[in-house]
């Protein structure tokens, strides 16, 4: 493949195998009818680039992204974080969580070549890893997409040391494939990518707000509930991050309504510590003595939590 193998050496930890001699069935499919809803091209021209110095594919990848989702960092910043000198190369799952460390959210798209033109057309560049060797002697590489050209059946990337690259959709696809087309976007936390699952937005939510400050929490489960209203962890995520950023009332009313919604176990008792710190105790003792109901009658591992709740709300009733 001449140029097109720029090894980083990065350390990949999923199962990736099978996928070599895969036919370019998705790219085929998508040049014989391409969708009416999705311009034939597109240029994300403003993505910074960063030319990767040696192992360095993660790093530089990740600067490119950021960037554009509007947090400037350099490589550099992100080399200690995200790149293993040892094994010489990035893990997937650093790859995911350095973004969150500086406030933006990063999500997996799906595997699907539609699914990733249609992130790049809504503005989102796209890290995808590819294999550029074999399938016995893989050559790993973190690349961005930012743009394509569908009458010329090329995408255009940021790679290595090349600051456009245009490459063949089919050829991308190859490549792509043997890493089970695993590709993801950052994004700040009030945007929403318009191809991840729910499963996906969700699970980029919550592993976010571990690193996050309560308040952009917050507005990354807002953004996500407003498309999926009736999720139960999304609901829960808003209400939890109100009531550690000091919104305890907003807390209660998000968390009224999931409790009403999904009678859970876990919204009526964080109901109950929301009602109990606003002073509303009788609507504590409600909540909680619902959470404890819940629990017992089809949620086992919440009952010794529920009925800890319980016995503090009633510790206050009778203090009073």
């Amino acid at each position: 493949m001449g140029a097109l193998v720029l090894s980083c050496g990065l350390l990949v930890t999923m199962g990736l195998h099978g996928c070599a001699s895969l036919e370019a069935r998705q790219t085929g499919a998508l040049l014989a009818q391409p969708p009416a809803d999705m311009p034939a091209q597109v240029a994300l021209s403003a993505t910074p680039f960063f030319p990767q110095d040696e192992l360095q594919c993660g790093p530089a990848a990740l600067a490119m992204v950021m960037g554009a989702a509007g947090v400037p960092i350099t490589p550099g910043a992100l080399s200690s974080s995200v790149f293993l000198p040892g094994r010489g190369g990035s893990l997937q799952i650093e790859m995911l969580a350095a973004p969150r460390r500086h406030g933006l959210v990063s999500t997996r798209i799906q595997p699907d070549m539609q699914a990733l033109l249609r992130e790049v057309a809504a503005g989102h560049p796209v890290v995808v890893l590819l294999n550029l060797g074999l399938s016995l002697y893989p050559v790993w590489h973190y690349a961005v997409v930012i743009g394509y050209d569908l009458p010329s059946r090329e995408a255009l990337l940021r790679s290595g040391t090349t600051e456009l690259q245009r490459l063949p959709l089919r050829t991308l696809e190859h490549t792509w494939a043997r890493s089970g087309q695993w590709a993801f976007v950052v994004l700040p936390p009030d945007q929403l990518p318009v191809s991840a699952s729910e499963a996906d937005v969700t699970d980029g939510r919550v592993t976010f707000e571990r690193l996050a400050r309560p308040e952009q929490a917050a507005r990354a489960y807002r953004v996500a509930l407003q498309r999926w209203p009736d999720s139960l962890v999304l609901g829960l995520g808003l209400g939890n991050a109100l009531f550690a950023s000091g919104d305890v009332r907003g807390a209660a009313e998000v968390l009224a309504r999931v409790a009403s919604q999904h009678d859970s176990a876990a919204a009526w008792n964080n109901l109950a510590m929301a009602r109990l710190k606003l002073g509303e105790h009788e609507a504590a003792l409600q909540a909680a003595q619902a959470a404890l109901r819940r629990a017992q009658a089809s949620e086992p591992r919440w009952v010794g939590i529920a009925q800890a709740t319980l016995d503090e709300v009633r510790q206050t009733l009778s203090g009073k």
